[in-house]
């Protein structure tokens, strides 16, 4: 046995200590909870997840007065808030990504600080805001489109249909194809174009 092994060995017999591992011994270093800081802002948001949403849809359909219709581009804006690394996460967002750490690393900043931002324009913490979106994403793809589950899941940033099942059962307690069914109406598929 070393020195460092045997002077282990004999602190853990004087003190009548078990083996521990790694993490036990660092949590032995303080007993006390951790305090967890809940921030709310006093004023109201600037921004809303409707203000800030970016639609996937680059076409409509309009009719007109005789009822005959064709594909129009939608207006879509791009740059919501005007601050640009808001703007770049909404695109990122919006384009199916879904990895803040690689986003805020890509714009040279930590997911702490993309988190703070998205806090003070939105009021909610970052995760939540990004699930919101990425549900917001899966509705509008459910309801006007009839793509695949696995498609939908993608182009929201979900990744899987697994992950986007899961999701919709802890928002909505509903199934893709449940609410694919409550949310679309008579017209609502190809109303707009990807």
């Amino acid at each position: 046995m070393t020195n460092f092994a045997t002077h282990y060995k004999s602190n853990i017999m004087a003190t009548g200590n078990s083996w521990k591992t790694r993490n036990e011994h660092s949590r032995s270093l303080s007993d006390e909870p951790r305090i967890v800081k809940k921030h709310k802002l006093k004023s109201k948001p600037q921004f809303t997840i409707d203000d800030l949403y970016i639609t996937p849809f680059t076409q409509k359909k309009e009719y007109d007065k005789d009822g005959h219709w064709k594909y129009v581009p939608v207006e879509r804006n791009m740059e919501p808030t005007g601050i640009h690394v808001m703007d770049d996460l909404l695109r990122f967002l919006a384009g199916g990504g879904s990895n803040m750490q690689t986003f805020a690393e890509g714009h040279g900043l930590t997911t702490e600080e993309v988190s703070v931002l998205v806090f003070i324009l939105t009021g909610m913490k970052c995760m939540r805001f990004r699930q919101l979106y990425q549900m917001r994403l899966v509705d509008d793809l459910l309801r006007f489109t009839d793509l695949g589950y696995d498609q939908v899941a993608r182009r929201s940033g979900l990744g899987s249909p697994n992950n986007m099942y899961l999701a919709l059962r802890r928002d909505y307690d509903m199934s893709g194809s449940e609410r694919r069914r409550y949310l679309r109406y008579e017209g609502d598929l190809d109303r707009y174009k990807l």
